[in-house]
């Protein structure tokens, strides 16, 4: 009876360590195409550390918020809708509030991000 439960227990583990091995081989693989959408070098860090902060890539908070390019001005006037349409009070979600959020967060950090740039690109020019 005991070698049956010890060979049930050995059976068990090695079916545990295969589904193991194959989620950690997924995982890598996803992370590594991931990387190469990031665009990679220092870009893709800052990306990666944003899309991470956030929860959403840029792409998603794009399509959360209905815009097509990136302009604060269409960002604020969505968000600013989308957040009143989806409030509680009025039968919305708070689910698809904090999503909102969340989108609308990224894309702040996409505009911080791309602000030093610009700054950069106008003093160059001035000198």
């Amino acid at each position: 009876m005991a070698k049956y439960i010890a060979q049930i227990i050995v059976l068990g583990a090695q079916v545990v360590g295969r589904a193991f091995a194959r989620a950690l081989k997924q995982e890598l693989r996803a992370s590594q195409e991931a990387a190469k959408r990031a665009g990679g070098g220092p870009e893709g860090a800052r990306r990666a550390a944003a899309n991470a902060s956030t929860g959403l890539t840029l792409e998603e908070a794009m399509q959360i918020l209905n815009i097509e390019k990136l302009d604060s001005e269409k960002v604020k006037s969505n968000y600013e809708h989308l957040f009143t349409v989806n409030d509680k009070s009025k039968g919305g979600s708070f689910y698809l509030q904090s999503k909102i959020v969340r989108a609308k967060e990224r894309l702040d950090t996409e505009f911080k991000s791309n602000q030093p740039k610009a700054e950069q690109s106008q003093s160059k020019d001035t000198s």
